[in-house]
């Protein structure tokens, strides 16, 4: 099995047409400081470690660093976490957290997943499968499906996300699978969709 970091998957989806938001690994603070001017504030801050499979589970994420006092006092709080390698400033996004990917049944092949994201994932377990290929009617329906979609289109004055960017990130995501037979996993936690689009956040990739 080849488990690619984030970074590493997050490029490999980024070189295959996937939205993916901008994002800068560093090493150091006077790096993140560079790199977070570069994006520009509001930014995240992400722990970069081979050791640490959830980031949130240890204080590894940062959310909406609004300016450079408040990145050096997120990067010194990551610098103390074990087994600390490095950072990833990411621009910061505003939305609803989807997660979607693929695994591969030994039966039907690459199996699509879609639903809501986030850290409630495992407890919530709203999601829809569908074998792929799939076409453009079958990534709506996948959305329509899940009991979260009245969240999706909106609800007590909250504007509907783009729905039409979900589901061309779902085709893209089967497209994948028959270009690339050899991916035994892929997760992408969050999907962060907004009104205007989609962006993935954090992805994971294994591949036989």
């Amino acid at each position: 099995m080849n488990i690619l970091t984030e970074k590493e998957a997050e490029d490999f989806l980024e070189k295959n047409g996937f939205p993916v938001a901008k994002r800068i690994v560093t090493k150091d603070l006077s790096q993140a400081i560079k790199a977070a001017e570069k994006i520009r504030y509001p930014v995240v801050l992400k722990i970069v470690s081979k050791k640490i499979l959830h980031k949130s589970d240890v204080g590894g994420v940062k959310l909406n660093i609004k300016n450079e006092e408040e990145l050096k006092k997120a990067f010194d709080e990551l610098k103390k976490i074990k087994y600390f390698e490095g950072a990833i400033v990411q621009e910061y996004l505003d939305g609803k957290y989807i997660i979607c990917g693929l695994k591969k049944d030994e039966t039907f092949g690459h199996v699509l997943v879609f639903g809501l994201g986030g850290i409630f994932t495992e407890v919530i377990k709203d999601v829809s499968f569908r074998v792929c290929p799939i076409n453009k009617k079958e990534a709506e329906d996948m959305i329509k499906e899940i009991k979260g979609y009245q969240i999706l289109k909106g609800m007590r004055g909250e504007k509907a996300v783009n729905l039409d960017s979900i589901s061309n990130v779902l085709i893209k995501l089967s497209n994948l699978a028959q270009r690339y037979k050899n991916i035994h996993e892929l997760d992408i936690n969050p999907l962060i969709v907004n009104e205007k689009s989609s962006k993935v956040i954090d992805a994971r990739i294994v591949f036989n």
